[in-house]
């Protein structure tokens, strides 16, 4: 007992066994790295396998339609959409002996009507998922449709991630803010339950997350929540704004030992986006990133930089490009958390000492990222920058329910994030 109480104990981690035995917890810095790429003939081969129905099968004409969009992208005659490219981490991992498991709301279909995984017969009304028919030897594929009961499924998801380590278990809100009605299972498993019993779990939340316009009720996955609850490396929570860096995100979590829930912020308006979309080569080399920096990786000289997560991303590109300012640089923040001080300072390194950084959200300033980010650098950016930030005013509610004050407001972010002078500035 004296041992135990002493400032200087270490708790020994749990050695695992059975199903487990192969697998860690622990800080992420332990972990391995690992390759996600897949060779490009084997993607072209499964994306293609992914069109091809039953020749009793008769799709509606615009399933039709989507699957030969898909079988473009097969081909190479067209870049990878988000769909494809999380279809194609399915794909991959289940050929490669690894069962694929995914329920919500509308995950068929998918909210969006992205995904398609389910398809139905448009005479008779029989169902047919492509996912499932890849290779006679591949592992089994689920996609179910959940009933509305948030709290219920989760809970269930998690258990069947207790068993079933060496899989990729997912849970997904048909809006990001219905994680809301789950938030015990998150609290009291999801982010705690390797500190308090040292169970692992790679459970994968994907929460629709994004400023679109449509209300205080689909607009915010209350990301500022999960970040207040990390701690101790105990979940990685990641925004990626590429269908490349979700391909590599989704494998990573059952390729590499390390086993932690991950949080992911999935996009909306960005699903179809013309600029998110991915080159074959993207899936076929590379990895997860972290950071990623600016695309172009010109020299030139910059008077601001500009850090942000997520659909702002596009906007910030955007209003660059029309305004014709090259001396911001705009950096994207992929991996939330587990967050590397290292990685992000090499990434700042070609920014002299004193550029001032400004993280942009479209979160009001007590949601968001910006209160941890806050909270973990002050207004010094490690110790080199000076550091602000750039969101919609604090309000009690995550978004307004007007879509014309929608665009006031996000006008306004843009316009400060490029020091721009606002004629008519509203409040927020």
């Amino acid at each position: 007992m004296s041992v135990a109480r002493s400032e200087n104990y270490l708790r020994r981690p749990e050695v695992k066994s059975g199903l487990w035995s192969h697998y860690y917890g622990g800080p992420e810095h332990q972990s391995q790295n690992v390759e996600t790429f897949v060779d490009r003939a084997r993607l072209e081969q499964l994306l293609e396998r992914l069109t091809q129905l039953p020749t009793s099968f008769t799709p509606h004409r615009k399933i039709s339609r989507w699957l030969e969009n898909r079988g473009k992208m097969a081909h190479g005659q067209a870049a990878l959409d988000w769909s494809a490219a999380e279809a194609l981490a399915m794909a991959s991992l289940a050929t490669e002996g690894h069962r694929v498991r995914m329920t919500g709301q509308d995950s068929h279909r998918g909210t969006f009507s992205h995904r398609h995984a389910v398809l139905h017969d448009y005479e008779n009304g029989n169902t047919y998922m492509p996912l499932a028919h890849l290779a006679p030897d591949q592992a089994p594929v689920e996609i179910i449709n959940s009933p509305l009961s948030e709290v219920a499924v989760l809970g269930f998801e998690y258990g069947y991630s207790l068993y079933c380590p060496d899989g990729l278990t997912i849970w997904e809100a048909q809006f990001g803010d219905f994680c809301n009605v789950a938030q015990m299972i998150i609290d009291q498993f999801i982010a705690s339950a390797e500190d308090k019993w040292g169970r692992l779990s790679g459970l994968v939340l994907l929460l629709p997350h994004g400023f679109e316009g449509m209300g205080p009720e689909h607009s915010s996955a209350r990301l500022e929540r999960f970040l207040g609850l990390a701690a101790e490396d105990n979940m990685q929570i990641v925004n990626p704004t590429t269908p490349a860096q979700y391909f590599h995100c989704l494998r990573r979590q059952v390729v590499r030992r390390w086993r932690k829930p991950l949080v992911t912020m999935t996009p909306k308006s960005l699903l179809r986006h013309p600029k998110v979309h991915s080159p074959f080569d993207d899936f076929a080399t590379g990895q997860f990133h972290r950071i990623l920096p600016e695309a172009d990786g010109t020299e030139r000289e910059v008077t601001r930089v500009l850090l942000c997560s997520g659909k702002i991303y596009y906007e910030l590109e955007q209003r660059r490009e029309a305004s014709g300012r090259p001396d911001v640089a705009i950096l994207r923040l992929e991996q939330l958390y587990p967050l590397d001080d290292e990685v992000l300072r090499r990434h700042l390194e070609p920014y002299p000492e004193e550029t001032p950084v400004y993280w942009v959200q479209e979160e009001p300033e007590n949601m968001g990222a910006w209160p941890f980010l806050l909270v973990r650098y002050g207004r010094r950016l490690l110790g080199r920058y000076p550091f602000a930030g750039i969101s919609r005013a604090m309000s009690a509610s995550p978004a307004t329910g007007s879509a014309s004050s929608h665009k006031l407001e996000q006008e306004q972010i843009l316009g400060e994030a490029f020091g721009e002078s606002i004629s008519n500035p509203i409040k927020i």
